[in-house]
């Protein structure tokens, strides 16, 4: 007899939000399918129909929150070279529980490479219309990527309710501007380019 395809994504979701739950207090390697199963109040079995093992949990949980490429491929620079800034806000926003645990200081090392290699993929198709040194542009990209995930994180893992705005103006004008730039106009005027 074949389950209904509610009860069973249900069920993936019982699970999934157990793993979760431990997962914000434990790191992996101390967490237990015995754990999961107690906390979701199903047995080892019911987990094996769903997951390989907590890994493939934590996995799973990744790939959801990291953006669809093929859904995504729309959301990229514009021609004066911005990166995709509000949509990887939004994408953080939507899934801020998520990412203050896994680019925090207990998460999971390997996801915020993920997540840089997942917008690298992203942007990837228009900066090579202008740029055809293969060196430059993965330097760039890496440049990129890990400064506006670097920074992103930072606000969301600081501020409770952080300025999203403000941030993304900040960014953009780091991105475009320069650091420096910024830095000196703050010193004679007080106040951002923004």
């Amino acid at each position: 007899m074949k389950k209904q395809p509610e009860i069973t994504m249900q069920t993936r979701k019982n699970l999934a939000d157990a793993f979760w739950q431990i997962y914000c207090e434990k790191r992996i390697e101390k967490i237990t399918v015995k754990d999961i199963t107690t906390k979701a109040g199903y047995n080892r079995s019911t987990f094996y129909e769903y997951f390989t093992d907590v890994y493939d949990v934590l996995e799973q949980i990744e790939s959801s929150v990291l953006p669809d490429i093929e859904k995504h491929k729309k959301i990229v620079p514009n021609k004066y070279m911005q990166f995709p800034l509000k949509h990887l806000v939004e994408v953080y926003s939507k899934n801020k529980e998520y990412f203050i645990v896994l680019l925090g200081k207990n998460g999971d090392p390997a996801f915020q490479e993920k997540m840089k290699n997942t917008y690298k993929d992203l942007v990837r198709p228009l900066l090579q219309s202008y740029e055809s040194d293969e060196y430059i542009l993965e330097y760039g990209l890496e440049y990129g990527m890990s400064a506006i995930i670097g920074m992103i994180t930072y606000c969301f893992t600081r501020e409770e309710h952080p300025d999203i705005e403000r941030m993304v103006r900040l960014l953009d004008n780091f991105m475009n501007d320069g650091i420096l730039k910024n830095f000196i106009l703050i010193k004679k005027t007080g106040q951002t380019s923004d």
